[in-house]
C-alpha cells in the first residue's frame, strides 16, 4: 500500500501520473540555468569604451609628408623611383619652366628696377640739396614759399617712386628664388611613395604634389574614434587593450584576463571636439612595463586596429541595464562623487563653525 502525499490527497488524478524523466532533467536543468544566470548578474564586469581606427606616428612630422612643386612649369625628370631610400635634402623631382629664357629676362628686368633705383637716388639727393639751399634762400627773404614748397614736393615724389621701385626689385628676387627652386628635394628621411608619374612631362601648377615621403623610424601611436557617449569616461593614462589587424587574438572585453594576443596601451589625448560623424579622436601609446608592440615590419603606419578602453569595475546587471538603456559609461558615478563632494564640503564647513 503507497502513502500518498498530504498535499495530493485531493488530486488523485496528479498524483496517478507519472512525467517522463527526460521531462523531469529539462525542469531542473531550466531551473539551474535561471540560477546561474540571476547569479550571473552580479559578477564583476570591466567597462569599456570600444572604437576602432590606425597606427599612425606620435610625432606629427614623422607621418608621411606631400612633396609638391614651388613652382610652375613641367616635370623634366624623376631622380627617385617608388620605394627608394632618401635622406633630407635628396633631390626627387626636376621641375623646368615652359620658357627656357624666363631666368634670363627676370635677370634683365632686375638690372632695368635697379639702373631705375639708381637714378632716383641720385634724383632724390640733388632735390634734397634743392630743399636746403631754397629753404636758406626763403629763410633770407631771397626765395619765395611756392619756390620752396615745390623743392620739397620733389624730393616726395622721389621718395614715392624709390620704394615703388624697391617694391618692384623685391617681387622679381621672390620669382627669382621661385624659379631657382626647379629641383625639388626630400624634406627628411624616409621612403618614397606615391610618385605622380602622371605629371611626368605635363604642366603642372605651384603647390601640386608629386610624391609622398614615409618616414621609417617613428614612434608608434594609434588613433581611436569612440562615440561621444563613451567619452566621458575617457581620460589620459586609462589603460587600452588593442587588438591589431593580422594578429589572431581572442577578447573579452569585460574580463580582460582572459584575453589573448592582446597588447596593452594608455591614452595619451582626447581631442575636445568630434568628427563630422560625432566621433571623438582618442590617441594612444605603448603602456610602460607591458609587452612590446610587433615589430614596425609587420605592425606599418596605417593598419587597422580595435581598441578597448577599460573603466571601472561594475555588475553584468548593471552593465546590462546601463546598455538597454543607452547611458553613457559613468552614468550616476558623477552625480554620486558631487553629492559626495557636497557632503564632504557641507562636514567641513560645520566643523569650522
Amino acid at each position: 500500500m503507497t502513502i500518498e502525499p498530504p498535499q495530493l490527497t485531493h488530486f488523485r488524478s496528479l498524483a496517478s501520473l507519472k512525467p517522463p524523466r527526460a521531462t523531469v532533467v529539462v525542469a531542473w536543468l531550466i531551473l539551474l540555468g535561471l540560477c546561474v544566470a540571476f547569479a550571473i548578474l552580479f559578477v564583476p564586469w570591466r567597462q569599456t569604451a570600444q572604437g576602432s581606427g590606425q597606427v599612425i606616428a606620435l610625432d606629427p612630422d614623422d607621418r608621411p609628408q606631400q612633396v609638391s612643386s614651388l613652382v610652375d612649369g613641367r616635370v623634366e625628370r624623376f631622380f627617385v623611383q617608388d620605394g627608394a631610400l632618401v635622406k633630407a635634402g635628396d633631390p626627387i623631382v626636376q621641375v623646368v619652366d615652359v620658357d627656357p629664357n624666363f631666368l634670363e629676362r627676370l635677370a634683365a628686368e632686375k638690372a632695368e628696377v635697379e639702373a631705375q633705383i639708381a637714378a632716383i637716388e641720385q634724383s632724390r639727393a640733388v632735390a634734397s640739396i634743392d630743399v636746403g639751399r631754397t629753404g636758406q634762400l626763403y629763410t633770407e627773404g631771397l626765395a619765395a614759399r611756392r619756390d620752396y614748397e615745390q623743392t620739397q614736393i620733389k624730393v616726395a615724389d622721389a621718395n614715392a617712386k624709390l620704394a615703388e621701385a624697391r617694391a618692384k626689385l623685391k617681387q622679381i628676387e621672390v620669382r627669382q628664388r621661385r624659379q631657382s627652386a626647379q629641383v625639388v628635394t626630400a624634406p627628411r628621411d624616409g621612403r618614397v611613395l606615391e610618385l605622380n608619374a602622371a605629371a611626368g612631362g605635363a604642366l603642372i601648377s605651384a603647390g601640386t604634389v608629386l610624391a609622398m615621403i614615409a618616414p621609417e623610424q617613428i614612434e608608434r601611436a594609434v588613433e581611436l574614434y569612440v562615440d561621444g557617449r563613451d567619452i566621458p569616461l575617457v581620460d589620459q593614462r586609462r589603460p587600452v587593450r588593442l587588438e591589431f589587424e593580422g594578429f589572431p587574438a581572442v577578447q573579452f572585453s569585460g574580463w580582460p584576463a582572459f584575453a589573448v594576443g592582446i597588447y596593452d596601451g594608455q591614452v595619451v589625448s582626447v581631442d575636445p571636439t568630434p568628427r563630422a560623424d560625432g566621433l571623438f579622436r582618442v590617441l594612444v601609446e605603448p603602456r610602460p612595463g607591458k609587452p612590446v608592440w610587433p615589430d614596425r615590419r609587420f605592425l606599418r603606419q596605417g593598419s587597422k586596429v580595435l581598441g578597448w578602453i577599460q573603466g571601472e569595475n561594475v555588475t553584468v546587471g548593471y552593465e546590462l541595464w546601463r546598455q538597454l538603456n543607452d547611458f553613457p559609461l559613468n552614468f550616476g558615478q558623477d552625480q554620486a562623487a558631487q553629492k559626495q563632494g557636497g557632503k564632504t564640503e557641507s562636514s567641513i564647513e560645520k566643523k569650522k563653525k
